[in-house]
């Protein structure tokens, strides 16, 4: 008889100890990523850490980064990252650039090494998504203003830890800080990730809509996962990490309407990889060093909790939120997230930190993940003490209103067009880079094997330039019949040298790029090279059909690019700009689904009275297709409304109490467990009841709650008998119901 494959068993086995794990630690009430860990630690009695089979966990482990960065990425969307705003990105930064300094000041004290400690300071700089909106969700604080402040940082976050491993892995494999090498592979990893989210907007979206007819469940997972390891596997040979590749291809997928499906559909894979990985973190933990590393497993924890704690809460302030935001942000940050594991086994497998390094780590993290809503908890005394202690002065100043309305001007107008116009002719420039260095490091010497000598040179000059023309011609009239350029260049003389400026200097770059393609294939002097690029340009900016073609171009990306943001603008409510408006001044929108149990059903809002009693406004009242915006008193609520109020977090809360109580009955009622209804017959004896009786007037279906749907008479069957039809001796009823009822009505025949 066969046995069975090693990699098998060591799944089985896994499987088996994770899902004992996760049932006990739900029964405890704790994060399920602790279950997988303490689960990976058992595992490592029962499955060698050495050969074949540690071999075949991680490659499992290697899976399920793929699948957990491909899910961050589906949540992640870079139309996420530009709204998170200014609040979000400033205290990001501050706390990523805090905490790497204080980890590798710690990690200095403990007399590592500087790679080490800069390893460590990575480690510490992040938070868990995964445990953070897990814990949001159990202690009902998702709709808190400082949640969505806190998921903003997440976001940037992500991102950070992206570029880290990839900058971490340039320094690990130098084993040294190189400021050039640093530079390129930055470039590099900016190049990379412009040119695919350029070309994967303009085309995955595209692809999906024509395919739509087609995309069933199944064929749209299969795609969304080719498209996934397509993206590994290119990455893997642009020399970057295979969870690069799969955060990315996440990140394009998220901007298309297909996205909550494709999530919801990844979820199952997601959780099933996702546990491998962390069960295979746990299996790294080897319990008889943790007495050895006891005190830095401490210490780094203290670090961790006080120093999010402090840094979240001062760069929230520094963004410009009150006080009582910041602090239920900062105390909300307070472990070490699950991209601290992927850099522990990348500093790992380039053998530039210890495996003590990685024990301790994991093992802080647990403690602080424990500690998470603990913390969370906190934060309301600790501020209650601070507004309590701090001077009233202090206390102005950190509460102060930082949202001044200002009014527009020509200055204000100048510097939304020098943004525009600038981050345009940045990525364009740098479509062309990507174009360039593509075509001459691959294309040509391709076309010189096939065509030799200038006609290969000439043909490859044709190709490059025929596929950058379109962003050329952007580069130099894209911002030019803007909104904000004629309104300049009519209001006011002064500005009209600094427009012809920026029209200069775009076509000084666009120049520069032909020319720099001309002097690479036919080694010309700079005159003929500036000639010929100037004669081109004039011809490009000329030609008709390379306008329509442009316009096309941008046409299908914008449309693309914005596709799920319209859908979803047309879905919601109110704007963002309402949204963002009432942000600025501490209010903040939430939407209720009022389910058809709550206590508020068949009221109207006069009798409710929800403004004068918590202080809040109904903006709009969603039913169906129909929205009402900002309704009347006499407006009653129904069932599965979706009703949008504005107000304070502490107002938010009281209403959200008050909507969600039951009506009494349904609080007193127990409700009975719910009975299968069945097929059974009953015979009509000389003596019974019904005999002599219709279906009328015996009541068999207002009394017993019973269907009468056939009867046999004289070896013949009657099929929905009439309810005239009087029942017989001998008569068999076939009778449908719950059984509870029929036993009910037999005992009356008896």
């Amino acid at each position: 008889m066969s046995e069975l494959s090693p990699l098998i068993v060591d799944l089985a086995i896994i499987l088996v100890v994770a899902s004992a794990c996760s049932l006990l630690f739900k029964w405890l009430k704790q994060p399920v990523v602790l279950a997988y860990i303490v689960a990976g630690i058992i595992s490592t009695f029962i499955i060698p850490q050495h050969g074949a089979e540690h071999e075949n966990i991680e490659t499992w482990a290697e899976i399920g980064i793929i699948f957990l960065l491909f899910g961050l990425g589906l949540e992640f969307s870079f139309k996420k990252l530009m709204k998170v705003g200014a609040t979000a990105f400033i205290s990001t930064i501050f706390v990523v650039v805090s905490m790497i300094g204080l980890g590798y000041l710690t990690g200095l004290s403990f007399g590592w090494s500087h790679l080490s400690s800069l390893f460590l300071g990575a480690m510490l700089c992040m938070s868990s998504t995964m445990i953070i909106i897990k814990v949001f969700e159990d202690l009902h604080l998702t709709k808190k203003n400082f949640a969505g402040i806190v998921l903003g940082m997440l976001i940037i976050e992500d991102l950070v830890a992206v570029l880290l491993m990839v900058l971490l892995s340039t320094i690990g494999v130098s084993r040294q800080f190189q400021g050039t090498e640093m530079l390129v592979s930055l470039f590099k990893l900016t190049a990379f990730l412009l040119f695919w989210f350029v070309l994967g907007t303009f085309l995955i979206p595209t692809v999906l809509r024509t395919m739509k007819r087609f995309l069933n469940d199944e064929t749209l997972l299969i795609m969304a996962l080719a498209f996934c390891m397509g993206m590994v596997y290119l990455a893997t040979k642009a020399g970057f990490s295979a969870a690069l590749g799969a955060f990315i291809m996440g990140s394009i997928l998220a901007e298309t309407l297909d996205a909550e499906r494709i999530d919801k559909m990844i979820m199952p894979i997601k959780n099933f990889f996702g546990a491998i990985f962390f069960v295979s973190v746990g299996m790294m933990i080897q319990l008889s060093s943790l007495g050895d590393n006891i005190v830095p497993i401490l210490i780094i924890s203290v670090v961790v909790i006080v120093g999010q704690m402090i840094f979240a809460t001062v760069g929230i302030l520094l963004a410009g939120q009150n006080l009582q935001t910041a602090v239920s942000a900062g105390f909300s940050l307070t472990q070490i997230g699950e991209f601290s594991y992927i850099i522990a086994g990348l500093g790992m497998s380039l053998g530039v930190i210890e495996n003590s390094l990685y024990q301790i780590i994991v093992s802080a993290s647990v403690l602080t993940i424990f500690a998470t809503p603990y913390m969370m908890k906190l934060s309301t005394p600790v501020y209650g003490f601070l507004e309590r202690t701090l001077p009233e002065k202090w206390q102005k100043y950190l509460n102060r209103d930082i949202s001044i309305a200002r009014p527009v001007n020509q200055k204000t107008v100048w510097k939304s067009f020098l943004k525009k116009m600038l981050m345009r002719s940045l990525l364009y420039t740098l479509l062309c880079v990507i174009i360039i260095y593509f075509s001459l490091e691959l294309g040509s010497p391709y076309l010189q094997l096939w065509l030799p000598g200038w006609k290969g040179n000439a043909l490859a000059a044709i190709v490059i330039l025929g596929l950058i023309s379109p962003f050329l011609r952007a580069i130099i009239i894209q911002q030019d019949h803007s909104v904000e350029f004629l309104h300049l260049w009519k209001t006011n003389k002064v500005y009209r040298g600094h427009l012809l400026f920026t029209i200069i200097l775009r076509i000084l770059i666009s120049c520069a790029l032909i020319m720099y393609v001309l002097l690479r294939l036919f080694h010309t002097n700079l005159v003929i090279a500036l000639s010929l690029a100037l004669i081109l340009l004039f011809l490009f900016m000329a030609s008709r059909h390379l306008q329509r073609h442009t316009q096309r171009l941008e046409r299908r990306f914008t449309n693309n690019f914005n596709e799920k943001e319209a859908f979803e603008a047309s879905q919601k409510p109110v704007t963002q700009g309402f949204a963002n408006h009432l942000l600025e001044r501490d209010l903040h929108l939430s939407e209720f689904v009022i389910e058809p149990n709550y206590s508020i059903i068949g009221k109207t809002l006069k009798e409710l009275k929800f403004r004068q009693l918590f202080g809040v406004n109904i903006v709009t009242i969603v039913r169906g297709d129909i929205r009402i915006n900002i309704p009347n008193g006499d407006e009653r609520i129904y069932p599965n409304d979706r009703i949008v109020v504005f107000g304070t977090d502490k107002q938010i809360d009281l209403f959200e109490q008050r909507i969600e109580e039951k009506k009494q009955k349904y609080a007193e009622y127990e409700r009975k467990p719910v009975q299968d209804v069945v097929l059974q017959q009953l015979e009509i004896e000389a003596d019974s009841p019904l005999a002599g009786k219709n279906l009328r007037t015996s009541h068999i279906q207002d009394d017993y709650d019973l269907m009468v749907i056939g009867i046999e008479r004289n070896n013949t069957s009657l099929l929905n008998p009439g309810l005239d039809l009087e029942f017989e001796q001998g008569d068999i009823l076939w009778i449908i119901g719950e059984i509870a009822n029929i036993n009910r009505l037999r005992e009356l025949c008896k």
